[in-house]
């Protein structure tokens, strides 16, 4: 059954790419290869940076769902987990097939994360690549846990990833050109406030609050 889900999320993944792909091609209207070129994101633009370190991000969050998946039986978490992990796993095929479709690298070594942004975010000493990543030794802990424990981690990891995905998510609706990947995260924006705010209930119910209050 699941195999069969993620046949069928993949498939959709990639419909979202080829419709994304012809909106952008249908954009360039009459001009000329060269006009059209000269419209493709480069390598160190705000649209590619944001496609590559959000894709990076989300893989972390498709990580700790699947790992809390395993650790606990509450329902309500593991639907939670599996509703974003499908989400994000689909947004990043969406993103790595825009950098795919732009001919430019999935990994830019000569830029640090969130360059883009003009931060250039050094990445941490224990693997948190970016702020609001869980670092190897939070994961590590959720690995060990179960039940209500790592319920309660997952949702203060979680919140935590979204916040930074919503800093960064503002500023590719700022920053980006390319009308899809503006509207792919302004929606990343409003999907991932509303799920924080459905996080907050969830730890409230098991006694807890997010670490960053």
């Amino acid at each position: 059954m699941i195999r069969r889900y993620w046949g069928v999320a993949a498939a959709l993944a990639l419909l979202m790419v080829f419709a994304a792909a012809a909106v952008l091609v249908s954009s360039g209207g009459d001009g000329s290869a060269a006009e059209a070129k000269s419209r493709t994101p480069t390598a160190t633009s705000a649209d590619a940076g944001f496609a590559r370190d959000m894709s990076t991000h989300h893989q972390q969050a498709v990580e700790m769902s699947f790992i809390v998946r395993d650790r606990t039986t509450d329902e309500e978490v593991r639907r939670l987990a599996y509703d974003i992990a499908n989400t994000q796993a689909n947004q990043r095929g969406m993103m790595l097939g825009w950098l795919d479709l732009w001919g430019l690298p999935k990994n830019e070594a000569s830029q640090l994360p969130m360059a883009w942004m003009g931060m250039g975010v050094e990445p941490g000493a224990d693997g948190a690549l970016m702020p609001g990543m869980a670092t190897n030794t939070d994961l590590d802990r959720l690995r060990k846990l179960s039940g209500k424990d790592a319920e309660v981690l997952y949702l203060q990891l979680m919140t935590e990833h979204h916040k930074g995905g919503i800093h960064m998510a503002e500023g590719c609706v700022q920053r980006c050109t390319v009308g899809p990947e503006k509207q792919l995260a302004q929606g990343m924006v409003d999907s991932q406030q509303s799920e924080i705010d459905l996080m907050a209930q969830m730890l409230r119910k098991r006694g807890a609050a997010p670490r960053s209050n």
